[in-house]
């Protein structure tokens, strides 16, 4: 029976992707940052660990406590949204050491396993963000732009050990609590940008007609570790697929 961790399991993307293993009798290890364990089934396959990717120590713990794993998907990140001139570089970094080098750090406390074994997977959830330019996130999307880049060149690197790597791209998701979550990390909006963030925030609010789900999400991940013939870039939503198709 195979292993895959999970980060960032405690809402969203990571709590459905959980889900979605354990009914298909995977072992998972759902990792959060303040461990809940009333959010997923009671299962003998499950495991929930304690683990903050910004923090070194958290993350080589939970590595070592979960050995050994077959697949790690990256899905921890947080949002940002403000015109550049309103954000301060500590927060720029803030959100790069959890939505890149949070990653990174787990990539590489698991890479000497999966280097030994020559067998392993790497899913890291990006976002369709970096599929065309939108107005205010350029932080969020410079993130998930070097997220990308890291997968791909993580691809050839790690080739000659059997170690595969993927990207999921999901759509915008009104059914999580993303816009909720950066709302609450924002600084101030500079009066310039105001009006244009609010507008953002009213059409994230609004339910068109293709969006992304938290299941077709979890769908992308399964289809990225499961199939080893998977597109290196898979969108992931109703919203993502159109735009990767025209993109």
């Amino acid at each position: 029976m195979k292993t895959v961790l999970i980060t960032g399991c405690s809402t969203g993307f990571g709590l459905e992707t959980a889900r979605y293993f354990l009914a298909r009798d995977w072992n998972v290890i759902a990792t959060m940052r303040n461990p809940r364990e009333d959010l997923l089934p009671p299962s003998d396959r499950l495991r929930i660990l304690q683990l903050d990717v910004t923090n070194e120590e958290s993350v080589a713990k939970a590595i070592a406590l979960a050995e050994p794993i077959d697949a790690l998907v990256n899905n921890a990140g947080v949002g940002m949204l403000n015109g550049l001139e309103g954000i301060p570089l500590d927060d720029v970094r803030a959100l790069f050491e959890t939505n890149l080098f949070g990653a990174m750090a787990t990539i590489q406390a698991v890479l000497p396993q999966f280097r030994e074994r020559k067998a392993g997977v790497i899913v890291n959830v990006s976002s369709t963000v970096t599929l065309r330019p939108l107005n205010l996130l350029q932080v969020y999307t410079a993130s998930k732009a070097a997220m990308n880049a890291l997968t791909e060149c993580l691809a050839l690197e790690l080739a000659p050990f059997n170690i595969r790597t993927r990207i999921v791209l999901p759509g915008m998701a009104p059914e999580t609590a993303f816009g909720q979550n950066a709302r609450a990390l924002m600084r101030e909006i500079p009066e310039p940008y105001a009006e244009a963030a609010q507008q953002i925030f009213a059409a994230f609010e609004q339910r068109p007609e293709k969006i992304t789900r938290a299941i077709d999400v979890a769908e992308a991940v399964w289809q990225a570790v499961t199939d080893p013939s998977s597109p290196m870039r898979i969108p992931a939503g109703a919203d993502a697929v159109a735009l990767a198709a025209t993109a």
